[in-house]
């Protein structure tokens, strides 16, 4: 099977509920909402879209909903932007089957975290990702040891490699060392995976940004990717320095809560959230309005760069 490019600003897209007494919570998973943003983030410059991510509360889902979700994405981006499919689960049984609907369902590559709820052990892992791998498509492996409490550093990176199909790594760690020790070892595309680490990530060689802020600003975000990507650092900084503080919060526990917010404030739809996630605090809700009214002037004053996208 060919590999796809996975590079580029792909979005790992917020979810949109429409209230519903006979679903979970009182939220069905409103699909005319979120096919109308996918489109919308590929129509502004996206290279494509993350369904069933954490962003994508897909640990809030039913199957049928998780499934459903992927293949709205896929009607959506059809023959203009790539889809890479969430499919995150406790066990490798688990998460093959949905590499394996993935597959079916039209994805182009599956974005794996290693077992949740389980602190597995590299062996495990590596066995985990073999697994899915299996099934054909692209894997982008995805290190978030804050959530998962595995780790997947280096040298287990380069073990992983070894796999058929492995193509790519989403690093959310904070160890922006890891780009250049991984590109080291191993043939594997290194993904930013935290907004507030794109810039430095992107400066060591990432080819690509799975990203959460976008679902708020994406044709600034894939400006902001392609002045980095060209070169055009000074410019890219100045246009950084303005959005980081919202950035931030892709890295911190209200993540979901803040980016459905900062979606609300560009007149898009991002609405509630399911359980366990609560409305934000007071507290966080002001900063994260104050954060975002400060990027949104900033960005409605400048005039957006000459600059096709890579």
């Amino acid at each position: 099977m060919s590999n796809p490019d996975l590079g580029g600003v792909v979005v790992a897209t917020a979810l949109p509920y429409r209230e519903d007494p006979s679903a979970l919570a009182g939220l069905a998973v409103d699909h005319d909402r979120y096919a109308e943003h996918c489109d919308w983030l590929i129509s502004n410059g996206c290279h494509g879209v993350g369904p069933n991510g954490s962003l994508g509360e897909y640990s809030s889902l039913t199957d049928d909903e998780r499934r459903a979700v992927v293949k709205t994405a896929v009607d959506a981006a059809v023959g203009r932007g790539i889809v890479i499919a969430g499919v995150h689960a406790p066990g490798s049984h688990l998460a093959k089957r949905w590499a394996e609907l993935a597959a079916e369902d039209g994805a182009d590559a599956v974005l794996c975290l290693p077992p949740t709820m389980y602190r597995a052990s590299p062996s495990q892992v590596i066995d985990h990702y073999a697994e899915v791998a299996s099934v054909g498509l692209p894997v982008m492996l995805y290190n978030n040891p804050i959530d998962t409490k595995v780790d997947l550093k280096p040298d287990v990176v380069a073990e992983i490699a070894r796999i058929d199909n492995v193509v790519a790594i989403k690093e959310f760690s904070g160890d922006v060392r890891r780009a250049f020790e991984i590109t080291e070892r191993c043939d594997v595309d290194v993904i930013a995976g935290a907004d507030d680490l794109l810039f430095e990530y992107l400066i060591d060689g990432a080819v690509g940004w799975f990203a959460g802020f976008p679902n708020a600003f994406p044709a600034e975000s894939v400006e902001l990717y392609n002045l980095v990507r060209t070169g055009r650092i000074d410019e890219a900084r100045e246009l950084y320095r303005h959005l980081v503080a919202v950035f931030r919060w892709d890295s911190r526990t209200e993540f979901v809560q803040a980016i459905k917010l900062g979606m609300d404030m560009v007149g898009r739809y991002g609405g509630p959230c399911r359980p366990p996630r609560g409305p934000l605090t007071a507290e966080h809700e002001a900063q994260i309005r104050s954060e975002m009214e400060h990027a949104i002037k900033v960005l409605a004053e400048r005039t957006p760069t000459d600059l096709k996208p890579n």
